[in-house]
């Protein structure tokens, strides 16, 4: 009877095969992809490309960002745009662990250090400038897609949208702005800086004015509804 006891649990214990799923916590998943599945994909796309935001397979955005710069995006997100933050003490769900484990192998499998290692990179991080001679420069580097006055598939009836619609501009932060001017957008075929010309890239203080002159279009918050103030 004893015997016919003890063979009953390991019955149970075996169930329909030896094969033992093991649980991970959250907070204690170090693997790359699944840590970028869970998190990034959604909106940076099946490997860093081909999602509604940004690419991060991108050598030149991944040059001008740098390392550091990734990381703190990742972990505080960009205020006022559609990218949370990610760090614990943030409100999100990551460790300081998850983060660097993201911002290494987004920098080891997809930037090319040696493309950049000869040329100066604009600043990722600079003052607006200025709004009138940004329309100069506008117009001399990014007319010919987005259209003279900037509201683009609306001039030409094809092509990229407009950069100056007040609905898109409230989506966006100036630094998104100034990180789409300089990297382009290399999944939508817009070039960086350094191609927008055939004799030469745009200078810093370019970058900066037509920034200002974009971000000039952006209209004010309404804090009220209805005649009531919101809280």
């Amino acid at each position: 009877m004893k015997r016919c006891l003890l063979v009953v649990p390991a019955i149970l214990l075996l169930g329909c095969g030896n094969r033992v799923e093991q649980f991970v916590l959250p907070d204690q998943v170090t693997d790359f992809n699944t840590l970028y599945e869970n998190n990034c994909r959604g909106c940076h796309g099946r490997d860093g490309r081909w999602g509604a935001a940004r690419p991060l397979n991108d050598p030149v955005f991944l040059a001008v960002i740098g390392k550091q710069a990734l990381r703190d995006v990742i972990a505080k997100g960009v205020p006022k745009t559609a990218m949370p933050a990610f760090a614990q003490n943030a409100g999100g769900g990551l460790t300081d662990r998850q983060i660097t484990i993201l911002a290494d192998q987004i920098e080891e499998r997809w930037s090319r250090p040696r493309d950049f290692a000869a040329g100066d990179l604009p600043p990722y991080r600079a003052d607006l400038g200025d709004p009138k001679a940004g329309e100069t420069v506008f117009r001399t580097y990014c007319a010919s897609c987005h259209g003279e006055y900037g509201t683009g598939a609306s001039e030409a009836g094809s092509g990229p949208g407009s950069v100056v619609d007040p609905s898109f501009l409230s989506l966006v932060s100036d630094q998104s702005l100034r990180t789409t001017v300089i990297a382009g957008r290399s999944d939508r075929g817009m070039p960086d800086w350094r191609k927008r010309t055939p004799t030469h890239s745009m200078t810093p203080q370019e970058i900066s004015d037509v920034v200002a002159w974009i971000s000039s279009h952006r209209e004010p918050v309404n804090l009220t509804q209805r005649g009531t103030k919101l809280p």
